[in-house]
């Protein structure tokens, strides 16, 4: 595909060309944005070592977690769908690729987007982390089932935490040291976990 990042295309459109697309796209106001390798001025370089290991931690030790409960971990290759819509955005869903996401509602062997999940984690990237602090934050927020939100960072031992309370959300922060205890499942992951086999 070129250039897709410049020209708007319909939900049922990009729905359509992403399933015979040669890498994942985000889908957001009617554009998509490659991720990992397109063709377009958008596309984000492939992941670091770090960003993949620190991904398969989490959801390597949520998964069984999960699992007792009956939810589901998907790791980078399952979207989330937002419709709800905010003064941010110009209308129309959303269609972003969370690195690490958690449902717990249902979801049939053949979806290919969630759109009830309970926990969304992020791990922050140069390319990506004021995206990830300020519209996914945003956007991510406006889904009535999401519990939780982590945004891991890559340059230094640090994750931030957002969890709902009420009407509103409450924010932990830990670094260096400590550990976070994720809602959906009650796993309380350390920083050490979250970093194994890393150097960071």
């Amino acid at each position: 595909m070129t250039s897709s990042a410049l020209r708007k295309m319909t939900e049922a459109e990009y729905l359509e060309t992403e399933v015979v697309s040669a890498y994942k796209r985000e889908y957001v106001d009617g554009f998509v944005y490659a991720l990992h390798g397109g063709d377009t001025a958008h596309a984000q370089a492939g992941a670091l070592s770090k960003h993949g290991l620190i991904s398969l931690n989490i959801a390597t030790m949520l998964r069984p977690l999960a699992r007792k409960r009956r939810c589901r971990v998907y790791a980078s290759d399952m979207s989330v769908r937002i419709s709800h819509f905010s003064s941010l955005r110009s209308g129309g869903p959303l269609y972003y690729y969370p690195d690490v996401v958690l449902t717990c509602v249902p979801v049939d062997d053949n979806a290919r987007f969630l759109e009830h999940p309970c926990l969304i984690v992020e791990v922050l990237s140069d390319s990506t982390k004021n995206i990830d602090r300020r519209e996914k934050l945003h956007d991510y927020r406006t889904l009535p089932s999401l519990q939780g939100y982590l945004l891991v960072d890559t340059a230094v031992r640090a994750a931030r935490l957002y969890i709902r309370e009420g009407a509103g959300w409450r924010e932990e922060y830990v670094e260096g040291k400590g550990s976070l205890t994720l809602p959906c499942v009650d796993a309380t992951l350390t920083l050490e976990d979250m970093y194994e086999d890393t150097e960071v």
